[in-house]
């Protein structure tokens, strides 16, 4: 029995820099009947559009990049630090080769557009609404280009609906 409330993006108490850059979040998407899981520490929270939305950032050597391409939605969740571990095995492992899921002892809950695990604290259910290649033609700051991507493999961004949050 799952142990969330839902409540509203603007409830949300935790702080979002410390939630995504700090603590990590599992980016999560269906995979035929099952789902695969990454760790991400780039991204943000905002509005958007009149709603309120994340900033997702993946790059397409990913497994789960695949997986994010033909899914409408995805899930970002928050862990206690008890889960360190596995967040970094998630960040160093692909789903093209180990189960991260069964690996990691997750639980899977698929009750929503997309499947989350019953260890976080902190469930967002996005919807993409807009994806976009980065590119190193638009940044401006080329001090970030080479520390961040030593070859052409920059991230693409999607910005997705919070569509429902999933509290402990």
């Amino acid at each position: 029995m799952s142990t969330f409330k839902e409540i509203s993006p603007f409830e949300i108490a935790q702080n979002p820099f410390s939630l995504i850059g700090k603590d990590w979040a599992l980016v999560t998407a269906k995979n035929g009947d099952g789902c695969n899981t990454m760790t991400a520490s780039w991204g943000g929270v905002g509005i958007m559009w009149n709603k309120p939305v994340t900033f997702a950032f993946i790059r397409p050597q990913r497994f789960t990049f695949g997986l994010l391409e033909n899914e409408e939605y995805f899930s970002m969740s928050f862990y206690p630090e008890e889960y360190r571990k596995a967040l970094t095995f998630c960040g160093t492992k692909s789903g093209r080769d180990v189960d991260k899921v069964k690996e990691c002892g997750f639980t899977p809950n698929y009750s929503e557009k997309a499947p989350y695990f019953e260890e976080a604290k902190l469930v967002l259910i996005c919807r993409k609404l807009y994806a976009q290649e980065l590119g190193k033609d638009s940044i401006i700051d080329e001090s970030v280009v080479l520390p961040q991507y030593n070859g052409d493999d920059y991230h693409k961004m999607y910005i997705s609906e919070i569509v429902k949050v999933l509290s402990k």
